[in-house]
């Protein structure tokens, strides 16, 4: 089925009269909903695609239209952060409704709108409706797990800090310096009574690696406040208004940093994290609507993480002959960027759209690139992460960022945590071309508003994580083979995920556990293992990378298998590629049964 056709047929004038939207920043947390978890791209466009071709005989679609647009306005009237960063600036300066009060509200308006879609019989809709009222019970069925099931909001600091980061006002250019700093104002403004209800609702003690995570975050957000922020906003020449920044952000920081002291007033404990066997196939069952079992789960991470230690030991045979593949990837993580990760990732960056463009290997909607800058100090928890305004922002750019070494790490550590060249390039693929950055600009071009702001974590990661690999296949650097040991360092380095979070949170693996299964058996650096031994603690669903990816992969193969039989190389790519992005963001089950015309959406895995 061709959405993009689909979609196109469909009336959105109900729609974009609701104002719907798309925004993410794409290194996603625990307590995160879907729609939060990727910062996103430019303006929502009416396709101009033909429409004459698999299209259903066309239905009614006003009771759809109705129900979608008294989903958006409630939506951002309860997460007025969320639709700050899709670009309604309406909402500018506000906070959400944290109180136990506010918190129930979410559950019942997710459960309450559930109700009212499934009430509505699919087969009154156009097909595109039809494929969105199952997309958008998927995805509150997804949401509703972290609010309830995993209980975030009483669980995890990353629930907050998410929403609490102000750097669409300090960072993204939607309007003057001195309005976006009223805004900040305004915000800031909200910040004390945020962090009493936060401070309500966390419970501790909690584990030691969420006790560092909120303290650095919340730490790192008063930091901000008064460095930062404080300089962006630095060439605005009024002085009363500087004075009410210094006054109102002196308050904001005390506020943030109460938050810090009350969750190490208790010492941190070592588990507590774990969902525990019940709980995760549920999380992977209701956020990404793979249903199989945690054996077999298991069975296929182990078996891919297989394949690439059998591929890296092909690759450093040239590249480093006789050494251990250890010593392989510390040479290849050796060569490091003269200039700094920052300056080499915005040189890589034209070449890589150019490679695209020339092996003609996904469509690239609109002219808009990307910016690379060092990350800020409360987002430092990931090395990399990208920001993409959301698809109400007009002509803003998108933001790649790179983190530096943490500084209380010892030289060496901090030393090796600088990638190589050939590991940032893969990193750079992932976060722009033709990863997140292209996916949210396929994305906030989808005829379906609901797709432009729902992109789901397996779709968005794993997207970009297949599009590593998929570069290389293609020929980038004509088989060099250190290129290729860059990206499978990537790709071991999310087989370490996905089965560290099964080994924590099904287990009982301690972080110690994960820590060595990142070193011993993915060759990942010491600062990197321990970053990301404690990220699978309180981000059960950063398996979604290694998941995702193979089942993108699996279904392209299948696809391209089905529509062109005889297809050579890369033959069959760039249309599946634009299929596949034309979707929005749903679990890839249900991209699957549309794609390949199944019966039931399930998930599929395999070469």
């Amino acid at each position: 089925m061709t959405l993009r056709g689909l979609f196109a047929a469909v009336s959105v004038s109900a729609l974009v009269a609701a104002g719907c939207t798309t925004a993410a920043d794409t290194e996603p947390a625990a307590g995160d909903t879907t729609a939060a978890m990727t910062d996103t791209a430019p303006a929502p466009q009416a396709a101009a695609n033909d429409t004459s071709e698999e299209m259903a005989p066309e239905k009614a679609s006003g009771e759809w239209d109705a129900f979608m647009a008294d989903f958006l306005e409630t939506y951002f009237e309860l997460n007025p952060t969320f639709a700050i960063s899709q670009g309604k600036h309406e909402f500018d300066g506000e906070l959400p409704d944290w109180s136990e009060a506010g918190l129930q509200a979410q559950i019942d308006m997710r459960q309450d709108m559930i109700d009212k879609a499934e009430a509505i019989d699919p087969a009154t809709l156009d097909d595109a409706d039809a494929f969105e009222r199952q997309y958008f019970i998927n995805t509150m069925k997804g949401e509703l797990f972290w609010l309830v099931e995993a209980d975030a909001p009483h669980t995890n600091p990353s629930f907050y800090l998410g929403p609490l980061g102000p750097s669409v006002y300090v960072a993204r250019p939607y309007a003057d310096a001195e309005t976006r700093m009223k805004a900040f104002i305004d915000y800031a403004k909200n910040v004390p009574e945020a962090a009493e209800q936060v401070k309500a609702n966390l419970e501790v003690p909690m584990p030691k690696t969420f006790v560092k995570l909120g303290t650095a975050g919340f730490n790192g957000l008063a930091d901000h406040y008064e460095g930062g922020a404080k300089d962006a906003f630095a060439e605005v020449d009024d002085p009363d208004l500087q004075a009410e920044y210094d006054a109102v952000v002196a308050d904001a920081a005390a506020a943030m940093r109460s938050v810090a002291d009350y969750i190490e007033s208790k010492p941190g404990t070592d588990d507590g994290y774990a969902l525990g066997a019940e709980r995760f196939s549920d999380m992977i069952r209701l956020t990404e609507g793979v249903d199989i079992s945690l054996e077999e789960l298991e069975a296929v991470g182990r078996a891919d993480l297989k394949a690439n230690q059998d591929a890296l030991a092909d690759a450093c045979a040239d590249f480093a002959p006789g050494e251990t593949m250890s010593d392989c990837m510390a040479k290849m993580a050796a060569n490091k960027p003269e200039n700094g990760p920052v300056q080499e990732a915005r040189d890589s960056l034209p070449a890589l759209k150019q490679f695209i463009l020339d092996n003609d290997l996904v469509s690239i909607p609109g002219t808009e690139e990307a910016q690379v800058e060092e990350s800020p100090p409360y987002r430092r928890q990931n090395s990399a992460y990208i920001s993409i305004p959301g698809p109400y922002e007009v002509g803003l750019p998108s933001v790649y960022y790179i983190s530096p070494p943490d500084p209380s790490w010892d030289e060496a550590t901090r030393a090796a945590y600088i990638p190589g060249k050939l590991d940032l390039l893969g990193t750079t693929i992932h976060e722009v071309w033709p990863g997140h950055f292209l996916n949210f600009l396929h994305a906030n071009r989808s005829d379906s508003v609901f797709g432009q702001m729902f992109v789901g974590y397996a779709f968005a990661e794993g997207w970009a994580h297949y599009t590593e690999e998929m570069m290389v296949d293609a020929g980038l650097h004509d088989g060099d083979p250190e290129t290729k040991i860059g990206q499978l360092s990537n790709a071991l380095l999310r087989n370490c995920r996905y089965l560290s979070a099964i080994g924590l949170h099904t287990q009982g693996w301690t972080t110690d556990d994960s820590y060595e299964l990142f070193r011993k058996e993915c060759h990942i650096d010491r600062g990197n293992a321990l970053q990301q031994a404690a990220r699978g603690t309180y981000d059960p669903a950063y398996l979604n990378y290694t998941m995702g990816k193979l089942m993108i992969r699996k279904l392209r193969n299948d696809w391209v298998e089905a529509n062109f039989p005889d297809a050579e190389g890369t033959e069959g790519w760039k249309e599946f590629h634009d299929e596949f992005l034309s979707y929005g963001g749903p679990n890839i089950p249900q991209v699957r049964q549309a794609m390949m015309d199944e019966d039931e959406a399930h998930a599929v895995f395999g070469e």
